[in-house]
């Protein structure tokens, strides 16, 4: 039970980021518009904002929607093997380990941004640029943990909805 509460709470923290990027994003966005429209001028941070918190807001989404099993899946292949426990189990296993063989390469090349970006900072409101590749090297990081405690765990592979042919 106490699984399923942080499980939903972890859930509904991510919604309340993502919620909140994107009610900073939209309110930016307007109030350049209006002044560049209105006004004659704009406020250059709002792109440079905008642009932070799209790719804050595209990570955390994706790191919430692998444990909901939301991500692109081979259904068709997944819903022939369910007859067959053995080659299903393997399949399993396959895709966890190419999930986390991913989620390596993409936090360590995240990571490289990340020191990169250490020492220069953003044009417009100078925050330090790895605040953009963050992102990437935190969801990669969480996946990968994820993955790896559900191939500990042998969990069966959960597509967060029924396998159909597609």
């Amino acid at each position: 039970m106490k699984k399923d509460h942080s499980r939903e709470a972890l859930k509904r923290f991510a919604e309340y980021a993502m919620a909140a990027c994107l009610g900073v994003m939209a309110v930016a966005v307007f109030v350049n518009v209006v002044l560049r429209y209105g006004f004659g001028s704009g406020l250059a941070a709002s792109e440079e904002l905008s642009r932070l918190l799209f790719v804050w807001m595209v990570f955390i989404g994706a790191a919430a929607a692998y444990p909901a099993g939301e991500h692109m899946a081979f259904t068709s292949l997944v819903g022939m093997l369910k007859t067959r426990p053995k080659a299903m189990w393997v399949i399993t296993v396959l895709i966890r380990l190419l999930v986390i063989l991913g989620c390596v390469l993409l936090a360590w090349g995240a990571w490289q941004q990340v020191v990169v970006g250490l020492d220069s900072r953003s044009v417009v409101l100078a925050y330090p640029t790895a605040l953009l590749p963050l992102p990437a090297f935190l969801c990669a990081t969480a996946i990968a943990v994820m993955a790896l405690f559900e191939l500990f765990t042998q969990a069966p592979l959960d597509l967060g909805h029924s396998a159909e042919v597609e």
